[in-house]
């Protein structure tokens, strides 16, 4: 990969919470990394909701390891969105990122995220509001599917937010009807949509590996690519892409579990860490086998307690060589 490819972290909601971001921008080189979104609906956020959902706003909005943090926002107001946009922007985020990708029913029931999809001319209003709310000076990106149920308007919506003042736009190779299907990811309608803008496009969707970022690089015809999925799957991908390391083993990715299991988040339920570990060990068990077999022996465990003893039980048994 060519040193002026950017690599980003994506926002992943329910994934990758502050503790998962820093974890993974100290083992990875990436450009940027963009936090779970804000909900807005009709008022302005309080600091509070900001800094609970982005802790690195208290370090200058980069991670403890450096990495830039972008505060995404999601919502369908253009009013409510340009001014919590200025908040973000006043408390440190590097920049604004708005979600018109996210596919959650919870999300689409409430007309955010990819539901706008369907509406290009609500998508301008709240772009162009957001842009003139924050001015010039701050980086202001879009994340989006290529579409509701088709990729019909796909260039339409990739020109509005254009038009409206972004400064770049992260297409999810898929539509919102697609899903995460393996068989739908669409690289090539990307390159289509890029030739027709002037602002960086970054693809995203479907890289799981080394050879997947050459084939989505080369298929979307673009500098950058987004890692979501794939980066839990293999937590050093980016560093496998940008500087050709080997995959961590699974040693080292039992330490870092562990010092998950280990971290102290505020305001979670009480059983958010042994949720979150089965969830990161589902993406895991995609590379490593070691992974399937932990999963299952972890299932009926449910306190933070209970996962970390029974994580330090495993790394005793197979220490880090």
């Amino acid at each position: 990969m060519k040193q002026n490819n950017r690599i980003i972290l994506a926002p992943m909601e329910g994934v990758l919470d502050y503790q998962v971001r820093q974890i993974l921008t100290e083992i990875n080189q990436f450009d940027y990394c963009v936090t779970e979104f804000v909900r807005v609906t009709h008022h302005q956020l309080s600091n509070r909701t900001f800094y609970r959902l982005c802790p690195e706003l208290y370090n200058g909005g980069k991670t403890a390891s450096g990495t830039p943090i972008r505060v995404q926002i999601l919502g369908q107001s253009p009013q409510w969105m340009a001014e919590n946009a200025v908040k973000a922007i006043e408390l440190g985020s590097f920049g604004i990122d708005i979600n018109f990708g996210c596919p959650a029913k919870t999300v689409i029931g409430s007309q955010g995220g990819a539901y706008l999809l369907q509406y290009p001319e609500q998508i301008f209003n709240i772009v162009s509001q957001v842009r003139q709310s924050i001015g010039r000076s701050d980086i202001l990106s879009v994340k989006i599917r290529l579409g509701w149920s088709n990729k019909s308007h796909c260039y339409e919506i990739a020109n509005a937010i254009e038009c409206a003042g972004a400064n770049e736009i992260a297409i999810h190779g898929r539509t919102k009807e697609d899903g995460y299907k393996a068989d739908k990811i669409d690289w090539q309608t990307i390159a289509q949509i890029k030739q027709n803008l002037t602002i960086p496009v970054i693809a995203n969707g479907e890289i799981f590996s080394v050879e997947d970022a050459q084939k989505c690089i080369a298929q979307s015809q673009t500098q950058d690519i987004m890692l979501g999925r794939g980066i839990l799957t293999i937590p050093n991908l980016a560093n496998m892409i940008r500087n050709k390391q080997p995959a961590l083993s699974w040693s080292q990715v039992l330490e870092i579990l562990i010092h998950y299991a280990s971290s102290s988040i505020d305001d979670v339920k009480p059983l958010y860490h042994s949720a979150r570990i089965k969830q990161w060990l589902a993406y895991l068990k995609q590379y490593y086998v070691e992974a399937s077999e932990m999963l299952q022996n972890i299932r009926t465990l449910k306190s933070q307690q209970e996962i970390y003893t029974f994580l330090k039980q495993q790394q005793m048994t197979r220490p880090i060589l």
